[in-house]
């Protein structure tokens, strides 16, 4: 059992932000000893989840929503599955486009620090857009699809 200051530490949450979320529905029937809110490990399994679907995009409305299926039994698992194959397929499309950023960022650091050795950027010019070494083409190609 944990302290609502444990579970704040552990999930490096404010305290506010988990009272906020107890106010919300999304620790049903969430224990207490003398008024204070004792958390299980099925409390901290579902911030686990909680906090997962958050970072995924979704919305506190609609993790309340997959809360109250959870409560509801077998019958919403489909519900359920399907909640997370869609925040999947959202996150693996933000995964690329952070991708590309990343070698947006990579390429253009590569790019600098040869402008800055040759003291100009002729011999990158010259490479463009199909000449770079290999590995740094590879970053080009990926940004430039």
């Amino acid at each position: 059992m944990y302290s609502i200051g444990q579970v704040s530490e552990m999930f490096h949450l404010p305290i506010s932000t988990i009272r906020y979320y107890d106010r919300e529905g999304l620790f049903p029937g969430i224990g207490r000893q003398s008024g204070k809110r004792v958390f299980s490990e099925r409390e901290i399994e579902a911030l686990r989840v909680i906090e997962c679907l958050k970072v995924s995009g979704l919305e506190i409305k609609d993790i309340k929503q997959f809360m109250e299926w959870t409560q509801e039994g077998a019958a919403t698992y489909a519900q359920r599955k399907q909640l997370f194959e869609v925040r999947k397929k959202a996150v693996e499309a933000e995964m690329l486009e952070l991708q590309k950023t990343l070698d947006m960022l990579r390429y253009k650091c590569w790019y600098y620090e040869t402008a800055i050795a040759d003291g100009n950027e002729d011999r990158i010019n010259a490479m463009l857009p199909d000449r770079l070494p290999e590995k740094i083409q590879k970053l080009y190609d990926n940004v430039h699809k």
